[in-house]
């Protein structure tokens, strides 16, 4: 498969997985890899997100930019033909109210019922109200066309399959009505796998592997969505380590060169353990020996990431 069939095999991709696996990392990842096959792409992260502007190279994404919708380029000119981009926006279920009540006659109140806390009150009547208002906005950016690609950091596992339940819950409980309307358009465009599919993000450990594997299989059976590649994140090469290479090493120095190589076979194991246990593609990208990831790592990143698409055997 090549990079541009891994990009265009659906227009919206839910990146999710348990948190504290690099799932937002992976996201900026895959943006970056996108716009440099010339794609532009429109990076949506929400509330309570860590802010990705900074891993994309603009740490002055503002907190006044964040209130609305309008998105943000980050990075543009890239591709074969400069024609690939990346642009960001934030979204929140409290701005997504204010713009459902303005579309619907309430634009005199909207903002104030908005901060009055009336989401609250909404979301207790209606459990999940505010995840389909922020799913049916992505829907909107969908349809439009605007972009080649848009990515999606969701929530973390637990949470990424109420997330996208939230429609079909909706659905069922509101027959008629404009929430019932919204509800269907959203339920379409995740059942569409040409429109969205989930990616799951994952390290090479017992426990996020059992947890991947359990939400693969909910969000195939209580949400219909379809899953992509499963992306492996901070898989460890190990050192390479003979005789002549381990006599010059320091004590400290070879017991951490014969650390990593422990690590290296742990992580195999359980890479081939999720093999079996979820018979998906996997791409894996290597283990970052720095104290954080910036946008020049993310750069890099994303070239291992295009080699492990072209590598990846579907």
């Amino acid at each position: 498969m090549n990079p541009l069939q891994f990009f265009a095999a659906s227009r919206l991709v839910v990146v999710a997985g348990k948190g504290g696996v690099g799932k937002t990392t992976v996201t900026a990842v895959m943006a970056r890899a996108a716009a440099e096959c010339g794609l532009r792409v429109l990076v949506v992260e929400v509330e309570g997100k860590p802010d990705l502007a900074g891993l994309l190279g603009d740490a002055d994404f503002t907190e006044s930019t964040k209130a609305g919708y309008q998105a943000q380029r980050l990075v543009s000119d890239l591709g074969p033909d400069s024609n690939g981009s990346i642009e960001l926006c934030h979204l929140t279920s409290e701005r997504a109210l204010i713009e459902y009540l303005d579309q619907h006659g309430f634009r005199r109140v909207s903002k104030r019922l908005a901060s009055s806390g009336i989401l609250n009150v909404v979301s207790t009547a209606a459990p999940g109200i505010g995840d389909l208002l922020i799913l049916g906005k992505v829907k909107q950016i969908e349809r439009a066309g605007t972009y080649d690609l848009l990515l999606l950091d969701g929530p973390a596992a637990g949470h990424a399959i109420s997330f996208l339940q939230s429609a079909s819950g909706l659905l069922d409980a509101a027959k008629v009505g404009p929430i019932q309307a919204q509800a269907k358009d959203v339920v379409e465009m995740l059942a569409d796998p040409a429109r969205c599919q989930v990616v799951l993000v994952t390290l090479a450990e017992a426990t996020p592997v059992n947890e991947l594997v359990e939400t693969a299989f909910a969000l195939e059976d209580r949400v219909g969505v379809a899953l992509g590649p499963v992306v492996v994140d901070a898989v460890d090469g190990g050192c390479e380590l003979d005789e002549a290479i381990a006599a010059t090493m320091g004590v400290a120095t070879l017991a951490a060169a014969e650390f990593r190589n422990r690590r290296r076979v742990v992580q195999q194991a359980q890479i081939a353990r999720l093999a079996v246990e979820l018979p998906l593609p996997s791409l894996q990208l290597p283990l970052l020996l720095t104290a954080s990831v910036t946008p020049a790592d993310i750069v890099r990143l994303a070239e291992k990431f295009i080699v492990s698409i072209n590598e990846m055997v579907g």
